[in-house]
């Protein structure tokens, strides 16, 4: 009935479209699989399913067709209107309109804006950029120093806590500053890539990506147990003011040094200083700053708020006088730069400075920061923040967020005089805040008690470089508030009466030693950060604490300055887990190592690698003196699979590279001078050498007299060492391989392993000819004719293989018990002889006597030495060992 009912419906489109359908070239052979597949199946239901796709395919609009999408050869150009194409645009565009009238409202959106922030998959190809500079500029133009390469090697190998670890080490505030450092003024203004087409790597990214990796792990910090002790103890109290990452900074490494009594003081309820009050949720949440703060009360530092630096609470004469040997200050600048014009505005009136609007902001938009639960500032219509720093343009990002129309950043000088980093004014500029340069305010309008605009006047710059302002160029520009972020100082008396014997310099700041950061009046006293005058960023106050925190051991401790710098790294429980590995015996640290490789080419590398954390090495395969050889150059070439990719992430390398140019007298010179200063690493040493038992003999020996903890013998190097009867030319051959095992094995004592040739189809003869002489043992053979004894002398019970005539024995210890069986195959029949016999064991002497016995046929004999197996075929004899 479904046929019938089919044919009336559709008569004419079997004759016309599916005959032509069959006749049009199909894209794929996948198509004619399918097609073909559904004929045989069931012409009805292809008949069918064709003619109702062809049917559809004739309603479906041209633009949604996606069979058209399909790639084809075009005969003529393509041709879309551009009006048509203004239109089509809108539906694929994925970046923001240009237009201003598109633009999405801000109002109370604080999610992370930062052009840096990566995934794992673009931390991972990022890192894989990395050139790993062996003079890296990015370090030295970081203030705290981080070894940048090395963070970036650890992300690239997924070793994510190591990348933390090595970040933390120098900069206890790393995920801040990974978020907020101006690095295209720092690290990443001093990358080598800077120039290339990819450009320079995005080092705060990666940095950001690391440490918030380890911040959720929720891992606490600890006190590493191999701290050197305090020569005078640790119990000294100290003081640290302020609460921001300065103080924070000083305090965690204080406290890694060994100090016991370590407080924080700080006047706020909240902690983090400027991280957590004047930098926006958008950049730097709240979690961040609590996250390291807790890292670095994990160390037992005491953090109180509440208390602040005044003739009224807090002063250094009384924290002295208190038994305190140190007190760091820290506390910033926390009263804005004060401007004539504004004086006697309020925020009521539309007035604001960043040091009463940021906290604001901060305390609205940052979870957990205040219990007061503080409302956003509420801002509408135009507002004009004034400066052109940093703190200006989050104050102008801000206002948006806060419910701005339209955001003006007016500043005296040009936009290539703006003083902050390019990061923060490309996010304003994106969020479309108008940028007014050349402009200085001279007059604020208020009406009806409320801001209503500001007058300004041009500013030029003559040809002696000195800036003026031109009063005949006037402009007025209408507002509804006013931010103003004209920088900030250190004006409150009773602060600094707080500070009574701490020497001010003319701009009223404590006068420090830059190198130590120690006041030139008081010795017990340090600063840092915004206070101390030098540092202009949050990394630069880490780093001033971290500077203050050295020194002040040193005084502490009575350590002269020029000392060499040994501040502890990061430490948590992820170095306490043991990796240690045993093979053959020899106990590995870890269970990392250099290959005989480039990487071990001298003993200066080899030192530098096990400084580093390595494990093992084994040793540049090395010969004797006649033996010696010379590299060409170059050794490691570029493999032509990389196609146009250069720098790191190569398709191939193509090695080159002989056996080491060093004669065997360095080796083995080298090899115990680094047991000697590395009892716990292991050292490898590869030797190589022709098929000569005397030189394979000597090279072994010399090598474990020199402290070698075990052997690789080098039969595989296939660069040129195959033509002098080495490397190469001994692997390939079996005989050879067990030649030189066997010869090797009873010359020393240490394990010996057997660097097998892949250049061999047949890979496993090679590897049962290693494996067959596997005595690690003395033979000690003798063989009496009158009474057919053998008799076989072992220093170890493991197994051993003895050959006399045309018998094969091995010999296997079962709980110091011995029972056996011998079999014999003859050439002739290929018969097996069962041979009864007695097995005699006392000491180490073992004792076999072969009796006569009937034979049986077998042409196979399996044998079971524990869960290994193993076939005995043609000629062979085996000593079996049988249950008791």
């Amino acid at each position: 009935m479904a046929k019938a009912l089919l044919s009336r419906e559709l008569p004419d489109i079997e004759t016309d479209q599916i005959k032509a359908q069959r006749n049009t070239p199909l894209n794929s052979a996948r198509e004619a699989t399918t097609r073909d597949k559904l004929a045989q199946n069931c012409s009805t239901c292809y008949v069918t399913t064709t003619a109702l796709s062809r049917k559809k395919e004739r309603t479906i609009p041209e633009g949604s067709n996606l069979l058209r999408l399909n790639p084809t050869v075009k005969p003529y150009t393509n041709l879309v209107p551009s009006a048509q194409t203004k239109k089509n645009k809108q539906h694929w565009k994925r970046n923001a309109d240009r237009k201003c009238t598109t633009c999405p409202t801000l109002e109370k959106n604080f999610d992370d804006i930062k052009h840096t922030t990566l995934s794992e998959r673009g931390a991972l190809k990022e890192a894989a950029r990395c050139l790993k500079c062996a003079d890296a500029p990015c370090q030295k133009s970081c203030p705290t120093q981080i070894d940048v390469k090395s963070f970036i090697s650890s992300i690239a190998t997924k070793n994510y806590y190591g990348a933390a670890k090595a970040i933390l080490s120098d900069n206890p505030l790393g995920l801040t500053c990974g978020m907020v450092c101006p690095t295209s003024d720092l690290c990443v203004g001093g990358c080598n890539l800077h120039a290339s087409e990819e450009g320079a790597i995005n080092i705060g990214g990666l940095q950001h990506f690391a440490v918030d990796i380890f911040m959720k792990m929720g891992i606490p910090q600890t006190l590493d147990p191999k701290t050197k002790p305090l020569p005078l103890g640790g119990q000294q109290k100290i003081a640290l003011i302020g609460g921001g990452p300065a103080s924070i900074s000083a305090a965690c490494f204080l406290a890694r040094l060994g100090y016991k009594d370590i407080t924080v003081y700080e006047k706020e309820a909240y902690l983090g200083g400027l991280s957590s009050a004047e930098i926006p949720q958008y950049r730097l949440g709240f979690d961040v700053v609590q996250f390291e703060v807790g890292l670095v009360k994990n160390l037992g530092v005491k953090f109180v708020t509440g208390r602040k630096l005044s003739t009224k609470d807090i002063t250094v004469d009384g924290l002295l006088q208190s038994g305190h040997k140190a007190v760091f200050l820290g506390i910033g600048l926390p009263e804005p730069t004060s401007v004539p014009i504004f004086k006697g505005l309020t925020p009521e009136m539309g007035f604001y400075t960043s040091k009463s609007f940021l906290p604001l902001v901060s305390k609205g938009s940052k979870k957990g920061m205040c219990a007061c639960k503080t409302a956003l500032p509420v801002l509408h219509g135009n507002v004009i923040v004034l400066g052109a720093g940093d703190t200006a343009f989050d104050c102008a990002t801000s206002a948006l967020r806060c419910g701005a129309r339209r955001v003006y950043v007016v500043f005296r000088k040009g936009f290539g005089n703006i003083r902050a980093v390019p990061e923060e004014v490309d996010l304003a500029k994106e969020e479309k805040c108008e940028f007014m340069p050349f402009m200085s305010p001279q007059e604020v309008i208020v009406k009806d008690g409320r801001v209503a605009g500001l007058k300004f006047c041009r500013t030029e710059q003559l040809e002696d470089g000195e800036w003026i302002e031109d009063h005949e160029q006037v402009l007025k520009l209408k507002a509804n508030f006013i931010i103003s972020a004209f920088g900030s100082g250190l004006y409150d008396n009773e602060v600094k009466e707080a500070m009574s014997g701490v020497k001010l310099n003319r701009w009223g700041l404590p006068e420090v030693d830059s190198s130590t950061m120690q006041s030139v009046s008081n010795p017990q006293v340090f600063v840092g950060g915004d206070l101390a005058g030098v540092a202009e960023t949050t990394v630069e106050s880490v780093n001033d604490g971290k500077t203050a925190a050295w020194y002040m051991h040193c005084y502490l401790q009575g350590i002269p300055f020029t000392a060499p710098v040994e501040l502890p790294k990061f430490h948590c429980p992820i170095d306490e887990v043991d990796l240690s590995v045993e093979v053959c015996g020899i106990k590995f640290e870890n269970p990392f190592g250099l290959a005989s490789a480039p990487p071990t080419t001298s003993t200066a590398m080899i030192r530098r690698a096990f400084q580093q954390g390595w494990g093992f090495v084994v040793t540049k395969t090395f010969g004797l003196d006649k033996d010696l050889v010379t590299n060409v150059s170059p050794r490691i070439v570029r493999g032509v699979t990389s196609g146009e990719n250069y720098g790191p992430g190569q398709g191939c390398f193509l090695n080159i590279e002989l056996i080491s140019e060093k004669c065997q007298a360095y080796w083995c010179q080298s090899i115990r001078e680094l047991k000697r200063d590395f009892p716990e690493k292991v050292i490898i040493a590869s030797i190589m050498c022709s098929y000569n038992e005397a030189d394979w003999t000597e090279l072994a020996q010399k090598a474990e007299a020199a402290g070698s903890d075990a052997l690789e013998l080098n039969l595989s190097c296939p660069h040129g060492m195959g033509e002098s009867g080495m490397g190469l030319a001994c692997g390939q051959d079996p005989v050879l391989v067990k030649g030189i095992s066997q010869w090797v094995k009873k010359a020393v004592k240490i394990p010996v392993f057997i660097k097998l040739t892949p250049n061999i189809t047949d890979i496993v003869s090679i590897a049962m000819a290693a494996y067959e002489d596997e005595k690690i043992f003395d033979i000690e053979e003798k063989y009496n004719k009158h009474n057919d004894r053998v008799y076989a002398r072992s220093s170890r019970r493991v197994f051993s293989d003895l050959i006399t005539g045309q018998l094969r024995f091995i010999f296997c210890e079962k709980g110091g018990q011995f029972s056996a069986k011998v079999y014999q195959e003859t050439v002739l029949d290929k018969h097996v002889k069962d041979l009864p016999n007695t097995l005699l064991f006392s000491g180490h002497n073992f004792v076999f006597q072969q009796d006569s016995a009937p034979a049986h046929k077998a042409k196979t004999t399996q044998a079971w030495f524990g869960r290994q197996k193993i076939d005995f075929i043609t000629r062979r004899l085996a000593f079996l060992q049988s249950d008791p």
